[in-house]
């Protein structure tokens, strides 16, 4: 069902993002990941490199040009987006109100929140006209509730991209597009070295992994055009859910 599927992820090429990216290129999908450092993009290209039809190249999802030239780049490279997965994300280590900068919060917001917007407009024209399409945005339980673990910052562009995918599901449903926000709690990624508080192996352990969410998207992925998710939260067992 997802073979040659042109599959884009954004912030594929670590943590959340390079999981989800394996998982469809074990499924036989065209993927396209994009990630701010290109050395970082090529690395991970390197490593998926046996798995198939897997292309990467830089982007910084919080710049319009950066989106326009990528989708571009996508469109030449592996065909129209049939499904979009929306990983980019960053979040930083002073997270109190009175301790950040106007520069970090213009720098997550940009990033987690105005860059889900630039990604979803620069695919979502194309999509309704085709009738067809799926975006999943990797959002967080921060999305849904307002925890200081992630932070004043986090927590303001987790609900704005909450918004922004529901608001956006119910236009184009009608168009035959799916949107889906996906809330994971926490996950073993790249992400925790920014905790204020250093994040030890063993927790590290205990909390999702990135083929975890992979394996949650792909089974969303294979669901039939009719059949919609809005929205879905995983967490590890360990940890608390209010």
């Amino acid at each position: 069902m997802l073979k040659d599927c042109c599959v884009v992820v954004t912030g594929g090429a670590t943590g959340i993002g390079l999981g989800i990216a394996k998982a469809f290129a074990e499924a036989g999908a065209k993927v396209c990941i994009g990630g701010r450092r290109k050395n970082t993009v090529d690395a991970a290209i390197e490593s998926l490199g046996g798995l198939g039809n897997i292309f990467g190249h830089p982007l910084d999802v919080s710049n319009r040009e950066q989106v326009a030239t990528f989708f571009e780049w996508v469109g030449k490279t592996a065909g129209p987006t049939d499904i979009l997965v929306q990983a980019a994300g960053i979040n930083i280590r002073n997270r109190a109100i009175d301790t950040m900068t106007p520069e970090e919060w213009d720098q997550v917001i940009g990033i987690n929140a105005t860059g889900a917007y630039n990604c979803m407009t620069a695919v979502l024209p194309a999509m309704r006209a085709r009738k067809n399409g799926l975006i999943i945005n990797i959002s967080s339980v921060a999305g849904k509730r307002a925890i200081a673990l992630g932070g004043v910052a986090y927590g303001a562009s987790k609900f704005a991209m909450t918004a922004l995918g529901t608001c956006v599901s119910n236009e184009v449903a009608s168009d035959g597009v799916r949107v889906t926000n996906v809330y994971p709690g926490e996950v073993n990624t790249p992400i925790l070295d920014k905790r204020p508080v250093p994040v030890s192996d063993e927790h590290k352990a205990q909390i999702l992994q990135p083929d975890d969410i992979a394996a949650m998207i792909i089974a969303i992925a294979m669901l039939p055009p009719r059949a919609h998710v809005p929205e879905i939260v995983i967490k590890p067992l360990s940890q608390v859910y209010f």
